[in-house]
């Protein structure tokens, strides 16, 4: 039995071709680091552009503490092109 939660992973649009074209995808995580590691396991063509390195929204604030930050069930999730600063 899988103890992980289902969340939903918004993709930029950038991202949707590399995902069947889905605007969302479900993954089962408890962290950032299981939410990258689900997208690649769903959708394969996703594992470049993760790797190469994206920015990940949780609750409207971009992480920048680590793979193990916590996301719940109802928790907003968008994976964008990794924001830079200047």
């Amino acid at each position: 039995m899988n103890d992980r939660p289902l969340v939903t992973v918004h993709l930029w649009s950038g991202l949707r071709a590399l995902a069947d074209g889905r605007q969302s995808v479900e993954v089962r995580a408890r962290n950032v680091g299981e939410v990258l590691n689900g997208l690649v396991a769903a959708h394969p063509g996703l594992e470049d552009a993760i790797e190469a390195g994206v920015s990940v929204s949780v609750d409207g604030r971009i992480i920048t503490s680590g793979l193990m930050e916590a996301v719940q069930p109802d928790s907003e999730i968008f994976l964008m092109q990794r924001l830079k600063g200047g």
